[in-house]
């Protein structure tokens, strides 16, 4: 009888690993093909266009800055086209979307989106960067904070 009892708890046991062990690798394999999945090159603009023909219509994110005086906004749409370069080669941004407020000229942006054979980077994501300082607008600082 003892015999009979171990056999069937070694079985539970047998099946509790194995079911544990299929859920962990189901867990991984989610995991693993969600990040290769979600992943994007980051690149600086030179180095994008040193791929050649290999970097056609795949999601790309490009860092540069941009063009003094490129930008070109649609006022009917959310359109918006730009240049941005990275200090040795530039390339023509178009993106449609919301236009981020710190958007201007010489400004440090990352585009995420796919370089079309036209030479054309159609950007499906504009992000810019934050100033490195705040400045405030009046240069004077008080000697003392008046209270209410």
């Amino acid at each position: 009888m003892d015999l009979g009892r171990q056999s069937i708890m070694n079985k539970k046991q047998l099946k509790f690993v194995i079911g544990s062990i299929v859920i962990v690798a189901a867990i991984g394999y989610l995991v693993v093909t969600g990040i290769t999945r979600t992943s994007v090159y980051y690149l600086k603009v030179n180095e994008l266009l040193s791929k050649g023909d290999s970097i056609y219509d795949k999601s790309v994110r490009v860092e540069g800055k941009v063009v003094d005086g490129s930008i070109k906004k649609d006022p009917t749409a959310l359109k918006v086209d730009f240049r941005i370069t990275d200090g040795t080669k530039d390339m023509t941004i178009h993106y449609e979307g919301i236009i981020p407020d710190l958007f201007e000229d010489e400004r440090d942006v990352v585009v995420e989106g796919k370089y079309t054979r036209e030479g054309i980077f159609k950007a499906h994501t504009l992000l810019t960067s934050c100033p490195s300082k705040y400045e405030s607008a009046d240069k004077s600082h008080p000697e003392e904070v008046k209270k209410i």
